[in-house]
């Protein structure tokens, strides 16, 4: 039975493992010199990892008496988590190894959060739940703070540590409010004590309390404070992480929670997913407006880009719950291929991060520009972009759930967001003559993301590259 169960969870133990073992050869080796073998090496595993789960993962595999599941709705996470931190990874070397941020402990720590993400995914349990969200954060509170002489990454990584410490213990308080009405921290269990009409208050407060500590991990409106703070204060690698597979194991946890254990009472969590979702989409949309440095502006996209995620959650169907994977498979592919472009924004060897820094730079790199505009069109939602069929998604999941009102504040929301997005084409394509001109970035591995993600949001008109196949087979899993 135990080895049965070993089995199931082999791919987190070998990662495991491999986190220690890396760990403990740096320090017994030259440290400086492990840093960029390192990242190979961790962005390798990951690639190993994602093809083996991708293969070989078959049916629904429940562990250690259901507190780990292993199903297809779980696998399809995983694989896109570990695919998109092997992306940034790889993005990242050459960034961190010029600012000298390139220690051993940055792929270390980036593989640990990623053992977290996918226990979090496959967890079954309220437990495995919370032991996988802090093994994620606390990794993830610690890279923040990365560059160590940087009065704003430290900020950061305080900021992200105090707040999430707080999101923590609301999380706790409403496990342990669900455990106390329902008997039990299974969700099998827990889904039988709430049923639709028949949930008693105290689970419903504990439900509420839960919400609100998931609400944190994917940046929603109202929990969201940290967000652009610790986008802009971190390292810019770090923040293309935050904005990546981290938010893919916060979304799919968010729907392995309500579907697996709460998914008997649906219209009891349904309408505050909704409002999360559309007060998410507006203030995205509304805030990034005024930005003027990058990655601040990324930060309040994402926000944006969660409450549309999350009105696929509302609907509460396997439509919605494929609609939201679909939909956060394209963002994350938008994402590398935008954050590949910041990361090459450079003057004199520093780090450019002001929007107006971009004016007329489409005569000096007219191809790196065209790829830019095709992601930021997408981002934006305008077809035929990919973008605009993974808004498509929500969209019509939204409306088939009876969430009519949602669907239309969504693709209000999405007109509002469309100008801030096109301002920057604007700065690109027809701004002032520039004082100083950004630097030619001469990395062919920032240039092959940019360019590969702008092509997957072209090409991937013909059929989204199967991932709508697989994001129906693992909605049908969880749904059932």
């Amino acid at each position: 039975m135990i080895q049965a169960d070993l089995n199931i969870i082999m791919p987190e133990i070998i990662l495991s493992l491999f986190a220690i073992g890396a760990l403990l050869g740096a320090v017994y080796t030259s440290k400086d010199k492990m840093g960029p073998m390192l990242v190979w090496a961790t962005a390798g595993v990951f690639l190993a990892l994602a093809l083996w789960i991708g293969v070989n993962g078959q049916g629904t595999n429940p562990a250690f008496g259901g507190m780990f599941v292993d199903d297809a709705f779980s696998r399809f996470a995983k694989v896109a988590i570990l695919l998109s931190s092997a992306a940034v990874l790889v993005m990242s070397q050459e960034y961190m190894q010029r600012k000298g941020l390139l220690r051993f402990e940055y792929p270390v720590l980036v593989a640990l959060s990623v053992v977290g993400m996918m226990v979090m995914v496959s967890a079954g349990d309220l437990m495995t739940l919370y032991m996988g969200l802090e093994l994620q954060s606390l990794a993830l509170y610690v890279v923040a703070s990365l560059r160590r002489d940087s009065a704003r990454s430290t900020e950061a990584g305080l900021k992200y540590f105090v707040l999430g410490a707080l999101s923590s213990g609301l999380l706790l308080y409403g496990a342990s409010l669900t455990y106390g009405f329902a008997g039990t921290t299974l969700f099998s269990g827990i889904i039988q004590t709430a049923t639709e009409g028949h949930t008693s208050i105290g689970l419903l407060f504990g439900l509420v309390f839960i919400i609100a500590g998931l609400a944190f991990k994917v940046s929603a409106v109202p929990f969201h404070m940290w967000t652009p703070d610790v986008y802009e204060g971190s390292p810019t690698p770090v923040t293309a992480f935050f904005a990546t597979a981290p938010k893919i194991a916060a979304m799919a946890l968010f729907a392995r929670v309500l579907h697996d254990a709460f998914g008997s009472a649906v219209s009891d969590w349904s309408q505050i997913i909704a409002l999360l979702s559309v007060v998410s989409m507006f203030l995205g949309a509304f805030a990034a407006i005024g930005q003027t440095n990058i990655k601040r502006l990324m930060a309040f996209s994402s926000i944006a880009h969660m409450g549309y995620a999350l009105m696929g959650l509302a609907a509460g169907t396997v439509l919605g719950v494929q609609a939201m994977l679909v939909y956060m498979a394209i963002y994350v592919t938008m994402n590398i291929g935008t954050f590949a472009f910041i990361l090459s924004m450079q003057k004199d060897g520093q780090a450019v991060t002001d929007i107006g820094s971009l004016n007329q730079y489409a005569k000096r790199e007219p191809g790196k520009a065209l790829a830019m505009l095709i992601l930021l069109f997408s981002m934006a939602g305008v077809p035929p972009m990919v973008g605009f069929f993974g808004k498509f998604y929500v969209l019509r999941a939204a409306y088939d759930a009876g969430l009519a009102w949602l669907a239309i504040a969504g693709v209000i929301a999405s007109v509002i967001g469309a100008y801030y997005y096109l301002r920057i084409v604007f700065y690109m394509y027809f701004g002032e003559v520039p004082d100083e001109t950004l630097d030619k970035s001469h990395s062919p591995v920032l240039w092959g993301f940019l360019m590969a993600s702008a092509a997957i949001m072209v090409l991937g008109l013909v059929n989204l590259f199967g991932i709508e196949g697989a994001a129906a087979a693992a909605a049908a899993t969880l749904v059932n």
